[in-house]
């Protein structure tokens, strides 16, 4: 089959690799659509993990094969996959830390070598452990929609970590695809979002989005503005959803005594940014990180992308065959000023 194999640093390649073969507790996926997701980009230009590897984690297709043992799947079947799930029995799972439980961290989705999603291949091997996170998808929903549950998932996630109250405000910096599905979510749950960006298109869009107010980014008295939209106090949370060190410190600012900064892009380890200690003791205003999703909502991130609430067909802006995967991630590394979500997708 073909796949976009990732053999270095920018090294990405179209080759030739044999089908996976399952074992009889697992299934065999067509895959018919894969997003860009931001991780698996900073992995290819930052060689963060060792080749040879197939990437691709946002993934959806058609079960083509059902091992003996495997019960309520059947093929043919139009499904949405989750490379990612705990055990649900650790001590981090008991804690809701379901991103640092050691099962949630083995990928359990490939399409060969080190096992790391395998969405840009023809197939994908589904293991035993991750076919509770195997979701049908109902007919009239595309593929690409189904591909939007893990990243819909993340930012549920996110979100219930906020101790918000309706009416409150918050601030969503960063309004590429995973920022404006932050803005669309709280804005319908009652927050009033004060959305950031550099790109004119992106803040227009955020405004269709549900958006409250935006402000460019660059803006050297933006977070003076953010103060007195806010009726002085500072935002009541601010979720930094691109990774810039120069956001987090504007965020901080931004919040009031007592707010919450939540920081979701800066997934490198290793970079370190000053931090004013004080305001986190004496102003009380938190810093937390979220990564990942959380098993426990995928079905409600399934209800919510299925019935359309969350309509994320307007995300998509640009798709690419698979033998363009290549050109695919370029392109959402380096984003056009119309550019959103990038999906790789293959002929039925």
């Amino acid at each position: 089959m073909k796949a976009l194999v990732y053999r270095g640093k920018d090294d990405l390649r179209i080759e030739e690799v044999e089908v996976p073969r399952i074992r009889p507790d697992e299934l065999l996926v067509r895959v018919a659509a894969c997003g860009v997701c931001p991780t698996d980009i900073k992995k290819v230009a930052s060689a963060s993990v060792p080749p040879p590897r197939i990437f691709g984690h946002e993934t959806s297709g058609t079960i083509v094969q059902v091992g003996g043992r495997v019960r309520g799947f059947r093929a043919g079947q139009r499904v949405a996959l989750h490379h990612h799930v705990p055990c649900m029995e650790c001590h981090h799972c008991r804690h809701r830390a379901f991103a640092q439980c050691e099962t949630y961290k083995r990928t359990g989705v490939t399409a060969g070598f080190e096992p790391a999603g395998g969405g840009y291949a023809e197939y994908v091997r589904v293991m035993s452990f991750c076919l509770p996170g195997v979701v049908p998808i109902p007919s009239g929903v595309t593929f690409a929609e189904g591909a939007f549950l893990e990243p819909v998932n993340t930012v549920l996630k996110g979100v219930r970590m906020l101790p918000l109250l309706r009416g409150d405000v918050v601030l969503v910096m960063g309004q590429g695809p995973i920022g404006l599905l932050f803005t669309r979510v709280l804005s319908m749950q009652g927050m009033r979002v004060m959305a950031t960006d550099l790109l004119p298109d992106r803040l227009r869009m955020a405004r269709r989005w549900g958006a409250w107010k935006v402000l460019d980014a660059s803006d050297a008295g933006m977070v003076e503005k953010l103060r007195k939209a806010s009726g002085g106090r500072g935002v009541d949370a601010a979720i930094v959803a691109v990774p810039s060190d120069v956001a987090v410190e504007q965020a901080q600012q931004a919040v009031r005594g007592g707010g919450l900064t939540l920081l979701f892009a800066h997934t490198l380890r290793g970079k370190g940014t000053p931090v004013d200690l004080g305001r986190i003791c004496v102003d009380e205003k938190g810093l937390v990180g979220s990564y990942s999703s959380d098993f426990t909502l995928q079905r409600e991130a399934a209800r919510w992308v299925f019935s359309r609430r969350l309509d994320v067909r307007g995300l998509v802006t640009d798709r690419f065959p698979l033998g363009q995967a290549g050109e695919a991630i370029a392109m959402a590394a380096r984003p056009t000023a119309g550019s959103l979500k990038v999906v790789v997708e293959q002929e039925a």
